[in-house]
């Protein structure tokens, strides 16, 4: 389950066996069913989640008590709520898999100690806290500026692994739109 994680951090450092036995030692491995809350809202993050295989999505309810999708994770990739996590305080939002995931956690304890301990997962937490707040300042920027419909076909374009495997109401609300307003859209693409 870790092969997936170290070829991901070997694609942008070199890794030691030193490093690939600490990444072992802190991360643990864990197996968890379709429609899991991981991390509930008003709690403290315990983990910083690697998807290995499957869907997970980060929602929080609207003042209607509609869920909000914000985040949807294709593996290989982290997910977290990132800020409430990292400034160990509680979260407004829930953490929930989709699918059923294999997925890689760590704690922010055991994330500072490895970083402290590892330069190279220094390094890559780095990079994947930059990456993070370069894909969220894109999607609040698509989320203004796209249509709805260009929206999705930007969706389909680069992450159609999420158009075929999760359900089309969490990708509405993570589009931010109506599940209706969807169903018009994918039909008239069909066209």
């Amino acid at each position: 389950m870790y092969e997936s994680l170290l070829q991901l951090i070997s694609q942008n450092l070199p890794l030691s066996a030193e490093d690939e036995a600490l990444c072992r030692q802190y991360l643990s491995s864990v197996s968890v069913s379709k429609n899991q809350i991981i991390e509930a809202k008003g709690k403290i993050p315990e983990y910083l989640y690697f998807v290995v295989s499957g869907f997970v999505r980060l929602f929080h309810f609207n003042d209607k008590g509609d869920e909000v999708t914000t985040h949807i994770n294709c593996p290989p990739g982290f997910i977290t709520s990132y800020a409430h996590f990292s400034n160990q305080t509680p979260s407004d939002e829930n953490l929930e898999c989709i699918t059923d995931c294999e997925l890689l956690r760590i704690t922010k304890a055991d994330l500072d100690a490895l970083t402290l301990k590892s330069p190279v997962f220094k390094d890559f937490s780095i990079l994947i806290f930059q990456q993070s707040l370069s894909y969220n300042e894109n999607r609040s920027k698509e989320l203004a500026t796209l249509t709805a419909e260009q929206r999705y076909k930007k969706l389909i374009a680069t992450q159609p692994e999420i158009v075929h495997n999760v359900p089309v109401q969490y990708i509405a609300s993570y589009l931010g739109m109506n599940p209706k307003s969807l169903s018009r859209i994918r039909k008239h693409i069909i066209k």
